[in-house]
């Protein structure tokens, strides 16, 4: 069972929330109304996520996650956005959270979110002393367009880069997340070349019951079934380097901001390149538009070691 503490001042949206993740038997909800008394609340019993609204009373959600971040860094913190806290949910992520869901999309968004990053804090303790004796990591990976792959692919490549000192337990999970991203996207978008108001379409048709959806069909046709995603993984004592390539038609690049835009916080096809754009140190494409190139650097500690 995990605990989720849901931090929000309306208790309207923190019961909307609460019916949400009741979904699964596996999460217990509990609430506070604004910054402060969730930090009282994680100081006498920490959760295992706290799910944060941003604009709150006393204190806010940047607040909150900054405190977080300082004094229980291990907690995971994801981001409920509303219109118009979007500038600072991007403050937010750079601070520490680990992912966000526009509340416009909490129905469809908000489980899958949870549970994903819960997934990404378990611990793997038992690897740890073993990695810590690698000074160069790599792999090559070939996939099929299963999403059951990707998370055992990430816990891999967590519990290396974590093992060899490129992040802390923080920036294990944003880099969990980032690769989630990165092959949900080639999978989906690239390979299966479905876009993102027809994957909305989809889940919408599985909620009314229908058995087949969009991704099954196109992973079962021959046009599109033997496209495979091509993962390269690098870590050294220095970097973590993902290249992540699909088969698919690519896509403009051109077309990609050159910063990150608060307002595709809210825009379904935005949402993973502000992630990678946020906690990724940087993010490139090649020219077609089908292969992403993404590098995290070992972080530095407060004092100014490497951490």
């Amino acid at each position: 069972m995990s605990i989720v503490l849901v931090v929000d001042d309306s208790a309207v949206d923190r019961r909307m929330v609460e019916g949400l993740l009741s979904k699964t038997p596996h999460i217990e909800v509990e609430f506070a109304e604004d910054g402060l008394k969730a930090l009282a609340r994680i100081q006498a019993s920490p959760p295992d996520l706290v799910l944060t609204d941003m604009q709150m009373p006393r204190m806010d959600g940047l607040r909150l996650v900054k405190a977080i971040g300082l004094h229980h860094a291990g907690i995971p913190v994801i981001l409920m956005t509303g219109k118009g806290s979007e500038a600072i949910a991007v403050d937010a992520l750079e601070q520490g959270a680990s992912s966000y869901v526009p509340k416009s999309q909490l129905s469809d968004r908000l489980l899958e979110t949870v549970l994903n990053v819960l997934a990404r804090t378990q611990d793997e303790a038992g690897y740890q002393r073993l990695i810590q004796c690698a000074s160069v990591t790599e792999f090559h990976f070939r996939l099929e367009n299963d999403p059951a792959l990707i998370s055992p692919l990430i816990d891999l490549v967590q519990q290396i880069a974590m093992g060899m000192g490129i992040c802390d337990s923080r920036g294990r999970l944003r880099v969990g997340v980032v690769l989630e991203q990165a092959l949900l996207n080639a999978f989906i978008h690239g390979n299966l070349e479905i876009g993102y108001d027809d994957l909305q379409a989809d889940r919408e048709s599985l909620l009314q019951g229908q058995s087949e959806n969009l991704v099954q069909q196109r992973r079962s046709d021959p046009k599109y079934r033997d496209r495979t995603t091509h993962v390269d993984v690098c870590i050294t004592r220095e970097e973590a380097r993902f290249v992540v390539r699909d088969e698919g038609q690519g896509f403009d690049v051109s077309a990609i901001p050159k910063a990150i835009d608060p307002e595709s916080m809210v825009q379904g096809g935005g949402r993973g390149l502000v992630l990678m754009g946020t906690f990724m140190d940087e993010v490139t494409y090649n020219d077609t538009g089908n292969e992403v190139t993404l590098v995290k650097r070992r972080e530095i500690a407060a004092g100014g070691d490497a951490s």
